[in-house]
């Protein structure tokens, strides 16, 4: 029978030379684009790196031998064919960043240990084929950013979006059925990001036209409802802040 593909056979001289030091001291092991399909069992002789690069590979599986990098700060596994972690992943408990986007990933095979990386400040697992995140991420307390983008997510649970240091949260082009009813019902003020307020002198000549054309137009959709109790909504009507007068283009009414 013929086997999958070999990919390139990784010595421990190549892993050597391999190994750069980044401008803040920490060493880094560079494996990336090297057509591996294995995890080089070589590179456990090197295992007091800081940093470990495996991105943009063949990779199928990472093995619990994992465990033996106790000092990696920062892993890329982006860009390959995983579809499982292992659970000794959650014994690196001094992981700051952790890259596992665009694999095969599914929310079963994610294990639970992930929520033992207390230190973990960056999370990508966008590109995946995950249909719910694990409500058990909510225990990563220190995360700032998370990437859940282009997977096939109805629903972020309220133990991830309520994340106390979370800062950057990607969840675009996933079905989130939830994002879009908390929209459609929920309290426009709450759902404005930024509210600009700016008197008339402020403005350039083109955004005052524009912004008394819209009153104008607001004015008279009221006087045409007197006897209307909803309040009328204008998700699309902006209005330019102070800073106009410097950047006239990046408030312009649109």
């Amino acid at each position: 029978k013929k086997k999958g593909p070999q990919g390139k056979r990784i010595t421990l001289k190549m892993a050597k030379n391999s190994i750069r030091v980044s401008f803040d001291g920490k060493r880094r092991l560079d494996l990336s684009k090297m057509g591996i399909t294995t995890f080089p069992k070589c590179i456990l002789e090197l295992a007091d790196v800081e940093e470990l690069d495996l991105s943009r590979n063949m990779l199928r599986k990472i093995p619990n031998t994992i465990e033996k990098f106790q000092n990696l700060l920062w892993l890329d596994l982006h860009s390959n064919q995983l579809d499982e972690l292992p659970k000794a992943i959650g014994t690196l408990q001094n992981l700051t960043f952790l890259n596992i986007c665009n694999n095969k990933l599914t929310t079963g095979s994610l294990p639970q240990e992930l929520n033992l990386l207390k230190n973990l400040r960056t999370l990508n697992l966008g590109l995946n084929l995950l249909d719910t995140v694990p409500t058990t991420l909510g225990a990563l307390k220190e995360l700032t950013a998370l990437g859940l983008f282009d997977n096939s997510l109805t629903t972020v649970p309220k133990s991830v979006k309520n994340l106390p240091k979370l800062e950057k949260l990607n969840v675009e082009r996933n079905p989130l059925r939830d994002l879009i009813e908390e929209e459609e019902h929920g309290d426009s003020v709450k759902r404005i990001e930024t509210l600009y307020l700016v008197n008339e002198k402020d403005l350039c000549s083109s955004c005052l036209k524009v912004c008394k054309g819209e009153r104008d137009e607001l004015s008279q959709l009221g006087d045409a409802t007197p006897s209307s109790s909803k309040k009328l909504s204008f998700p699309s009507l902006l209005t330019p802040n102070s800073s106009a007068k410097e950047n006239q283009e990046e408030w312009r009414v649109r």
